[in-house]
């Protein structure tokens, strides 16, 4: 049954997927009319599932018919026989009664057995599934038992000639010899083209990854031999489209430290400029924002997760384009949160925008995986042909030109 019928549990995860998919984003299906495009596409990956189901059914009901067969046979053979030893005289009535008793039995069990084999296939499945996890070794463990653990992290951060590439593109190259280094309560901006692998200097900070060479470095020591989860402690992340739980205000700010009680939550919350908005809501702090904090607008996704970074206090600050998805008022706010936040520890920004990171102690352009021009802003803006002048003067004529198309005519 197995090997006639393939793969249905598989062919039926593809068929969930495209309607989780269409769910997940019906405004964007209905924005474009696509409903009978989503139907259709769903229905032509239910056309695998049902016919390696109707194999599957086809193949059951055969050995399920084969399985009756043969235990209502051995009945009629155990009678026959049973009757015969008796009229012959070789047996008596009672043993004859008793020994078909057990083969009725075994035979009925032997059949109902037969008839459970779709449900064994399906467990099987399901059981693989689950081991295949249960067995699977990471390549970064949590709970190394010979790894440091850290009381304090001062904020020193250095990567030295890193050599990177994702696991599941492994021939892609992200970067070949990078050196990076920010020392304790500075900051270090991270600028450049889409995909020249600004977010991936975050992810090997967080060890999200392990790089194939070189070194990550956090006070002079190499995070590969440092407890994880002991490191991220002390490690805060605001990310560009920032991750909500579908629960209160209260607890999303909440998982920044568990222990923190009301006041330490408020606190947060205004440092993050979220306590106005969050006060003005008819359940306050109560309320639920929804899945994927689907409730709530751009920025005040963005100043809950400001506000859960601040109350975690971490000696270390990551923030991967934390202000670009956002109106120019929703910017200037989150900007001003995110500044006090950045006070007094080591921060490492990615950003698009670079009006948002003139004062960052150390900005570092990155092409191609290398690092090919970093200094402080005043001092890179001096190399007129530079890269970072380069990408400043062209987000200065955008800029203009957009003021200048909004701008009203004048009589």
């Amino acid at each position: 049954m197995k090997g006639f019928s393939g793969d249905v549990v598989g062919a039926h995860e593809r068929a969930s997927m495209v309607s989780g998919e269409a769910i997940g984003n019906i405004r964007t299906v209905a924005a474009f009319n696509a409903e009978e495009k989503v139907v259709d596409l769903f229905a032509q990956e239910l056309r695998i599932p049902e016919r390696r189901s109707l194999t599957r059914g086809n193949i059951a009901g055969f050995f399920y018919g084969v399985s009756q067969m043969a235990m209502f046979s051995s009945y009629g053979l155990a009678l026959w026989y049973g009757s015969t030893l008796v009229k012959n005289g070789e047996s008596g009535f009672g043993p004859v009664l008793k020994v078909f008793m057990v083969l009725m039995v075994t035979a009925y069990a032997v059949a109902e057995t037969l008839s459970m084999t779709p449900d064994i296939v399906k467990g099987g499945e399901a059981l693989y599934s689950v081991f295949s996890i249960l067995d699977r070794r990471t390549l970064i463990d949590p709970e190394e038992p010979n790894s440091e653990r850290l009381s304090s992290v001062k904020g020193d951060i250095e990567l030295r000639h890193v050599e990177f590439a994702y696991p599941a593109r492994p021939e892609v190259s992200i970067f070949k010899d990078l050196t990076l280094r920010v020392r304790a309560g500075h900051s270090l901006a991270l600028v450049g083209a889409s995909g020249s692998g600004k977010s991936s200097v975050i992810g090997l900070i967080e060890r999200f990854y392990d790089p194939q060479a070189g070194r990550v470095m956090i006070d002079g020591k190499d995070i590969k031999r440092l407890h994880l989860k002991s490191l991220r402690q002390h490690i805060g992340l605001v990310q560009q489209e920032p991750a909500l739980f579908a629960t209160s205000i209260y607890e999303n700010i909440l998982y920044g430290r568990e222990a923190a009680k009301g006041a330490e939550v408020e606190e947060a919350a205004k440092a993050a400029n979220a306590h106005s908005f969050i006060s003005a809501m008819p359940e306050g702090y109560d309320t639920k924002v929804g899945e994927r904090g689907v409730q709530l607008s751009g920025g005040q996704k963005q100043r809950v997760a400001i506000a859960r970074a601040v109350l975690k206090d971490p000696a270390i600050l990551l923030l991967d384009e934390a202000t670009s998805a956002l109106d120019a008022e929703s910017e200037k706010v989150v900007q001003e949160a995110l500044d006090r936040l950045t006070r007094r520890r080591t921060t490492v920004v990615v950003a698009h925008r670079l009006s948002t990171i003139r004062n960052a102690s150390l900005i570092a352009v990155i092409q191609e995986g290398k690092i090919v021009e970093q200094g402080a802003h005043a001092e890179l803006m001096k190399n007129g042909d530079g890269p970072y002048a380069r990408l400043v003067n062209i987000q200065q004529a955008r800029s203009s030109t957009t003021t200048t198309t909004s701008a009203p005519p004048t009589s």
